[in-house]
């Protein structure tokens, strides 16, 4: 009995965090048209600096049309057509501007992230499931690698700003919800956490990210410190 009021537990822990981090998911400035058959994004450079490159994945394949570089240029690495694009090995400055146009119209970016190198930069925009799975492991992994305390910072921030909330719901589960999700945090792999995070999305029925905006929980704490 304990350890099936563990799982639960975890579900519903789980379940807050994905409502908190998805609230970021349009975080990066952009500008969106569609004239005709042909959809345009401007993506504003705003990490602060200059930035070597920008991934890109679309929800279907498209043909890229046109690209203008305002403030810079930023070749591109492949093919004008496909599901994934990658522009990078030269620059664009802080404020800059990149603009794309492709066909079909109604083909949407559900992923992207300015770079420097191979490294990114700044907020991403993301739009399914799945890749919020992955930005949520790799940023705890990164945080945890990088400065654990902060991590446990963070946590300990979240848990302080939503005592009541918690409190609350631990006691209705009868154990801990910061005492059973700390270890799995401080411990698991990116892809372990990632894994976690869509087998407890998939069980809570959660198809889009649009399914997740309705948290009403304080997650400043834990976005400020994985940049989301």
């Amino acid at each position: 009995m304990v350890r099936a009021k563990k799982s639960v537990g975890l579900v519903f822990v789980v379940a807050v965090l994905v409502l908190g981090v998805a609230a970021s998911a349009y975080a990066m400035d952009f500008d969106a048209y569609v004239v005709g058959d042909v959809a345009a994004w401007m993506l504003n450079n705003d990490t602060g600096a200059a930035v070597t490159g920008i991934h890109i994945e679309f929800d279907q394949a498209v043909t890229m049309t046109s690209k203008v570089e305002v403030g810079g240029f930023l070749p591109a690495l492949g093919g004008a057509t496909g599901t994934t694009f990658d522009f990078n090995g030269g620059s664009l400055v802080a404020g800059g501007t990149l603009i794309l146009e492709w066909q079909p119209a109604d083909a949407k970016p559900s992923y992207i992230m300015w770079m420097n190198g191979e490294r990114a930069a700044g907020k991403p925009y993301f739009t399914t499931v799945a890749q919020l799975g992955y930005l949520f492991g790799v940023g705890i992994v990164h945080l945890r690698e990088s400065n654990p305390e902060a991590l446990g910072a963070a946590f300990a921030q979240f848990f302080a700003d939503n005592q009541a909330y918690l409190a609350g719901l631990s006691a209705s589960l009868g154990m801990s919800l910061q005492d059973s999700l700390m270890p799995i945090i401080m411990s698991a792999p990116a892809e372990g956490i990632q894994n976690f995070f869509n087998t407890i999305v998939g069980m809570l029925g959660v198809t889009s990210i649009g399914d997740l905006l309705q948290g009403a929980v304080d997650f400043s704490a834990l976005l400020n410190a994985l940049g989301l």
